[in-house]
C-alpha cells in the first residue's frame, strides 16, 4: 500500500484519469483529479458514450429493414413485407435526448464513484507548474497543489481544417451531431476511417441518404481489408454513396446546402456534413514546457510502456498521447501508471493483447496481429477465414455478411490474432482475446464447448480448422 502522504494530481477526466484516480485511491494515496469538462471526459460526455448510443437506435433500425425476409410485418398495410424499410422512422430529437440523457447518467455514475473512493475533484483547468505542481484555475481564482506524481489525462478534440470550419448546424464535428433534432435529408460524411465509417453507418440505418467522402481506396484503410471489404459492400448494398479516391479540398454552406469540393474539381452536395478528419492533442496551455514534458512533432505526449513521460514524475494517459486512441486503452495506462507509481505490480502496455470494434453495421471486432502485419511479413502466421453463411444461427437470424479469420504460429499453434465480422462482433471477440492474452493454442480454443446454434460456434469451427497434424 501506498503511504498516505502519497500525493498524486490528475489532470482531465476521461478514461485514463478517472480510471487513476480510482486505483492510486486504492492504493492508498490522496487524490486529487482537476477536470473542467465534466467527469467521464469526452469518452463519456461526447464521444464513446453518445456514440454508441445513437448506434444502439441504428442497430434496431437495421434489424427493422431485415425483418421481412424472417416474415415480420411492421406495419398492417397490405404491402409486401418487402417494403419494411419503410414502414418505420426515427425521431432524431428524442434520440439525441436519450443520447445526452445517458451520457449525463454514465458521467455523474463515475463522480459518485470517485467520492466513495475518497477522491477529490475540482472543477477547474488545470496546468504544469514544473513536474511535481499543478495550477487549478477557476473563475475564483488560482490553487496550486503540490504532487509526488502527476497524471495528464487530456484527451483529444476533432480535428478541423480551415477549409473546412464547422458551424455546428449544418457542418459538424462528431461532439456536435447531437444538437440535430431533424434527420439529415442527404449526409455528407468527410473521412472514412472509424469515426466516419460508423457515423455514415448509423445514419444510413435512421433512413437518412448518405455519401461517404474517402480519400483512400476504400473505406476503413487501417483495418483488416477482408473486413472493409465486406462491410463496404453492405454499404453500397444498402444505398449508401462510397465516393473512393476523393480528398475533400473545402466544405461551404449556402443556406440549407452544404457543398463539399474535392481536390479534382468535382463537387457534392447535401444537406448536411460530419468531419470525421481526425484528432488532435487538447496540450495547448498545459505548461508541458514547464516540467520538461516532450511531445512528437503533432503534440501527444511522450509516454513509455507504463506511461511515464519524459520528466520525472510526470506520468500520462489516453488520447493526448496518442498511443492507440481508444478509450480501453486509455483506461489502461491511467491504471498502469499508478501502479508503477505506487509500487503495485504492474505489466507494461501490450498493444497486441487490445480487442477493438468498429461499431458499423456489420461490425469489425479485431485482436492481437493484423491481416497488414503478416502481409508485411513481420510474423509468420496459420490463417483460416470461415464466411458465417455456414453458420445455423446466422441463417436463423438472416445474417448473410461476416465471417471469422484466426491467425496462430505455426508449430505451436498459439492463437496470436483474430477479426470477426456480424453483428455484436464486440461480444463475439472476447474468446479469441483471451486466447491471444494467454497464449492458448487453436486446439485448446477448438476443445472449448460452444452453445449450438450460435454465431460463436463459427470461432471453435474456425479454431478446428487450424488444428496442427
Amino acid at each position: 500500500m501506498a503511504a498516505p502522504s502519497s500525493r498524486v494530481v490528475i489532470v482531465g477526466g476521461g478514461p485514463g484519469g478517472y480510471e487513476s484516480a480510482l486505483v492510486a485511491a486504492q492504493l492508498g494515496a490522496e487524490v486529487t483529479l482537476v477536470d473542467s469538462d465534466g467527469v467521464g471526459g469526452s469518452a463519456v460526455l461526447t464521444d464513446c458514450v453518445p456514440s454508441k448510443t445513437l448506434i444502439a437506435t441504428a442497430e434496431v433500425m437495421t434489424d427493422v429493414e431485415g425483418a421481412g425476409e424472417l416474415g415480420v410485418r411492421l406495419s398492417p398495410s397490405v404491402e409486401p413485407v418487402e417494403t419494411t424499410r419503410t414502414a418505420v422512422s426515427v425521431d432524431l430529437a428524442r434520440v439525441n435526448q436519450r443520447v445526452k440523457a445517458l451520457a449525463a447518467d454514465q458521467s455523474d455514475d463515475i463522480a459518485r464513484r470517485l467520492e466513495k473512493e475518497g477522491v477529490i475533484v475540482l472543477h477547474a483547468r488545470g496546468r504544469l507548474d514544473g513536474p511535481d505542481t499543478v495550477v487549478a484555475t477557476t473563475a475564483d481564482g488560482e490553487q496550486r497543489l503540490a504532487a509526488d506524481a502527476v497524471l495528464l489525462a487530456t484527451g483529444a478534440a476533432p480535428r478541423t481544417l480551415p477549409e473546412a470550419q464547422p458551424d455546428g448546424e449544418r457542418i459538424l464535428t462528431w461532439e456536435q451531431v447531437y444538437d440535430l433534432t431533424d434527420l439529415a435529408t442527404h449526409l455528407l460524411v468527410v473521412g472514412s476511417g472509424v469515426t466516419g465509417a460508423e457515423f455514415a453507418s448509423a445514419y444510413l440505418s435512421l433512413g437518412a441518404e448518405v455519401t461517404l467522402v474517402s480519400s483512400r481506396d476504400r473505406v476503413l484503410p487501417g483495418e483488416d481489408s477482408d473486413a472493409a471489404a465486406v462491410l463496404e459492400e453492405v454499404l453500397t448494398r444498402r444505398g449508401m454513396h462510397v465516393l473512393p479516391r476523393s480528398r475533400m479540398q473545402s466544405v461551404r454552406r449556402n443556406g440549407d446546402t452544404v457543398t463539399v469540393t474535392l481536390t479534382d474539381g468535382r463537387t457534392v452536395q447535401g444537406s448536411h456534413c460530419i468531419l470525421a478528419v481526425g484528432s488532435v492533442p487538447r496540450t495547448d496551455g498545459l505548461g508541458l514546457d514547464t516540467a520538461g514534458v516532450a511531445t512528437d512533432d503533432a503534440g501527444f505526449v511522450t509516454v513509455d510502456r507504463v506511461s511515464r513521460t519524459s520528466a520525472r514524475g510526470v506520468y500520462a494517459a489516453g488520447d493526448c498521447t496518442g498511443v492507440l486512441m481508444l478509450a480501453s486503452v486509455a483506461a489502461m495506462q491511467g491504471r498502469i501508471a499508478m501502479w508503477h507509481f505506487l509500487g503495485d505490480a504492474v505489466s507494461p502496455l501490450d498493444l497486441k493483447k487490445v480487442s477493438s470494434n468498429v461499431f458499423t453495421a456489420p461490425e469489425i471486432a479485431t485482436v492481437g496481429w493484423s491481416q497488414q502485419a503478416v502481409d508485411r511479413g513481420e510474423i509468420q502466421v496459420n490463417q483460416v477465414m470461415l464466411p458465417l453463411a455456414g453458420n445455423a444461427r446466422a441463417k436463423m437470424q438472416g445474417v448473410h455478411d461476416g465471417f471469422v479469420k484466426l491467425f496462430c504460429r505455426p508449430g505451436t499453434g498459439i492463437v496470436v490474432g483474430g477479426v470477426v465480422v456480424a453483428p455484436r462482433a464486440s461480444e463475439l471477440i472476447h474468446p479469441v482475446a483471451i486466447a491471444v492474452a494467454e497464449s492458448l493454442t487453436s486446439d485448446q480454443l477448438a476443445q472449448a464447448f460452444t452453445v449450438y446454434p450460435s454465431i460463436s460456434g463459427s470461432v471453435a469451427e474456425a479454431a478446428r480448422r487450424l488444428h496442427r497434424v
